[in-house]
């Protein structure tokens, strides 16, 4: 009975945990959404107020908090290895509304050709998130101060971290002794740090759930130790990735950032809180071949679109002074162009080529040659 009643228990937190995450990460792609709609229309009725003060803006930044105050608390009720995959949700949400608002008016074929393996992303990503939910680990520990400083002496624990420490020290050596700029160097950086930032994120909010429940554990050191460590974790790793977001594409950094910082977390949760102790090798299995799905569903969803090559040329502006660069026809190319400074308007039309200008002077020249040549011989 006891142990029919702690696997109930264990369940019940499990999906609390699950769905808490899962309201969180939707509710991070919406405030995004309601925020990018302000400033898009800042933009265009060229309103001279700063984003801050328009009300959109402060709705979805009241709902950016929100859903991260949902993700923090899932930590508390859910294994770390089940919560950390579920940000694929949000990339999901993100890309169904991006279809949703899509303003243009397309043929079901473009459609499906344009957005047909995104779609099959979404699919791949709702399958994996099933699929690990369905086979996680269902153990559940109440984590209090005690229980932590266990955990956090234990010789799987101090070997993790050791590696893990010699690992950030040789690549944050290479990126800045070296210039390594790589965007799997600085993205690792990223994860090995994401992994501290959700160990103390689960910590704390374990120790916050069981205070509000009525034991305190806010005056125990090991809280203050693992606040500290969260919030310098989450400050870092913040840096390496607005670092990343200087120097690669955005939608290959959300995609490797993702499989990295899941990997990673999940390795940090199976070691420091034995969340798979005491799973079988079929759940195991099942956990893993879910989270795969996922990593393809996100990398399939947040791929860069290539266009067909073309070949531009540039045509200078006469009376302006200003280069503009141009397709030569060869492909239909909707989107805008860009080379360093020079950023074409498709809906410009072609200047006249530089030729046309020149022909009055080869004319004259022509003539006053041909005007000497009889002057010659009259002579």
């Amino acid at each position: 009975m006891d142990a029919s009643a702690a696997n109930e228990g264990s369940y019940t937190d499990n999906l609390i945990g699950t769905l808490l995450a899962i309201f969180g990460n939707v509710l991070v792609s919406i405030s995004l959404c309601i925020q990018k709609y302000s400033h898009v229309k800042l933009a265009d009725t060229k309103d001279p107020r700063p984003f801050y003060r328009t009300k959109t803006w402060w709705c979805g930044f009241v709902l950016t908090w929100i859903g991260e105050g949902g993700n923090f608390v899932s930590y508390a009720f859910a294994p770390l290895s089940l919560v950390a995959p579920l940000n694929a949700v949000s990339v999901v949400t993100s890309s169904i509304l991006g279809l949703v608002f899509l303003r243009e008016k397309q043929k079901l074929k473009e459609f499906a050709k344009q957005h047909g393996l995104s779609f099959l992303g979404c699919v791949f990503a709702i399958g994996g998130t099933y699929l690990f939910i369905a086979f996680g680990p269902n153990s559940h520990e109440k984590l209090n101060a005690e229980n932590i400083v266990k955990h956090s002496v234990g010789w799987p624990v101090l070997l993790y971290l050791l590696l893990g420490i010699i690992a950030f020290c040789l690549l944050l050596y290479f990126y800045k002794q070296h210039h390594a700029d790589y965007l799997v160097v600085i993205l690792l950086l990223v994860a090995l740090l994401g992994s501290i930032t959700v160990i103390t994120v689960k910590a704390v909010a374990s120790m916050l759930l069981l205070t509000v429940e009525g034991n305190m554990q806010l005056d125990y050191p090991i809280f203050s130790i693992m606040f500290v460590c969260m919030v310098a974790s989450v400050v870092f790793q913040g840096k390496f990735l607005s670092q990343a977001c200087k120097l690669h594409d955005s939608s290959l950094i959300t995609s490797v950032n993702y499989i990295l910082s899941t990997a990673c977390a999940i390795v940090a949760g199976a070691v420091f809180y034995m969340e798979f102790k005491n799973e079988d090798v079929l759940h195991i299995c099942m956990f893993l071949l879910g989270v795969a799905l996922c990593f393809l569903g996100v990398f399939l969803i947040t791929r860069k679109r290539k266009t067909k090559m073309f070949e531009p040329y540039v045509t200078m502006n006469m009376a302006e002074g200003v280069p503009t660069i141009h397709d030569k026809g060869l492909v239909d190319f909707n989107g805008s162009f860009s080379y360093g400074a020079l950023v074409n308007n498709d809906g410009v039309a072609p200047a006249t080529p530089p030729i046309t200008l020149e022909e009055p002077a080869v004319r004259s020249r022509s003539t006053d040659s041909s005007a000497g040549t009889n002057d010659l011989k009259r002579d």
